[in-house]
């Protein structure tokens, strides 16, 4: 029998289902459902590769056996057919790898980490603001230091948060581009900071109130509006505003208020969800706020989403405080620090703070729910005036 060439015209056009060889590694893949498919399969370095070269009937019998004799002769000179085709692809589609490809890609390679799959956009949006429009068309393997110096240098002082973000999503955008083979300076972010230079941007604190002002503020929110209920919540519980905002009713359960994963800011990694022990007042304003449910939501807006966190910051501009909601978690802390004698480790929970090392998560399986139900307790007593009492609402 042959050893090549083993299969006839008219074969190829009524084979049977299955696998027919025509010799020398090149095979007909006959399917169920009438297509077909050449295939060819070599060895390299000792290893079996199996590359597909293209359907039948658009590759014929005759094209088929030319391909497979191409790829047979860059085995026989050492090289791997199916890498060799990779970088002959790549480079047909030169303009493919521009900067804003890259990142796309990136972006999809990276979303399972990210909160909520990256739909917020705040992954993409110092790029998408910031450098995409200037250097979005240039390939990524022709990006260097100075590229980037001159994009950031605008913001370089005066958004140097941004900046900051904007220089570190370029830098995994570079690192994925060369993870996909492309020649790329995996060193140019560090090289365009060198060129900035230090950032003149001092960073600035968001302002807090005092925690033994928290009181008065407290019994000022005496109207059973949604603005004067989240925020009487935000300071009893110490949540951050998101999740705050879009608490549910199901997430509730007895006095512990379940937050999904997705929904905790600077728990990068955790799987779990975080339990939020709920004080009696908590309790006593969520019931409160019962009557504006919607959807489930327990602080809903007009537009059918939630209320928005400028609602929650304007209500305390308009009153002439420099404290802003997210500084309630300060006062809170500050207060474990100066009022209790609660553990660091404890203390830093009641704000869902990730302290230690994953290796010392994994063993101290424990959120100190109970030391922070205490806790807790101690805090609504402070913040409604002491001994437990009730601050009311007026109706």
């Amino acid at each position: 029998m042959r050893a090549k060439n083993r299969l006839s015209s008219s074969f190829v056009k009524t084979a049977p289902v299955g696998k027919h060889c025509d010799g020398a590694g090149l095979w007909l893949v006959k399917r169920e459902d009438g297509g077909a498919q050449w295939v060819l399969r070599v060895t390299v370095h000792g290893r079996r590769r199996e590359m597909g070269l293209g359907g039948f009937p658009s590759l014929g019998l005759a094209d088929a056996r030319k391909l497979a004799e191409r790829w047979r002769n860059v085995v026989a000179a050492g090289r791997d057919p199916v890498k060799e085709r990779e970088a002959e692809e790549r480079a047909a589609r030169r303009e493919d790898i521009s900067l804003a490809m890259l990142t796309a890609d990136a972006f999809e390679s990276r979303k399972a980490e990210l909160k909520g799959d990256g739909t917020a956009g705040r992954w993409l949006s110092p790029l998408t603001l910031h450098v995409l429009p200037k250097l979005g068309k240039v390939p990524v393997t022709d990006l260097d230091q100075r590229d980037i110096r001159d994009t950031l240098a605008p913001i370089w002082h005066t958004k140097a948060d941004t900046a900051r973000k904007a220089l570190n999503r370029i830098s995994i955008v570079i690192r994925h581009a060369a993870a996909l083979g492309l020649d790329v300076d995996l060193q140019a972010t560090e090289k365009a900071k060198a060129l900035l230079g230090k950032s003149r941007h001092v960073p600035k604190n968001i302002p807090a109130m005092a925690w033994a002002d928290v009181p008065a503020f407290y019994a000022s929110l005496e109207e059973p509006t949604l603005t004067h209920l989240a925020l009487r919540l935000l300071i009893l519980t110490g949540v951050r505003s998101t999740p705050l905002r879009k608490i549910q009713l199901d997430q509730i359960e007895g006095d512990v208020w379940t937050v999904p994963a997705e929904s905790m800011k600077g728990r990068k990694g955790a799987t779990l969800d975080f339990r939020v022990p709920l004080a009696d007042e908590a309790r006593r304003v969520i019931d409160l706020a019962r009557p504006h449910e919607r959807n489930g939501f327990l602080f809903p807006n007009a537009r059918g989403g939630v209320i928005s966190d400028m609602t929650l910051s304007r209500h305390m501009e308009r009153r002439g405080l420099k404290a802003r909601p997210h500084g309630f978690r300060t006062s809170l802390r500050t207060w474990l620090a100066e009022a209790t004698d609660a553990p660091h480790e404890v203390a830093e929970a009641m704000l869902a703070h990730l302290v230690d090392s994953g290796v010392v998560r994994a063993y101290r399986r424990t959120d100190f729910l109970e030391q922070r139900r205490s806790l807790a307790e101690r805090w609504a007593d402070h913040v409604t005036g002491g001994a437990g009492n009730v601050v009311a609402l007026r109706r």
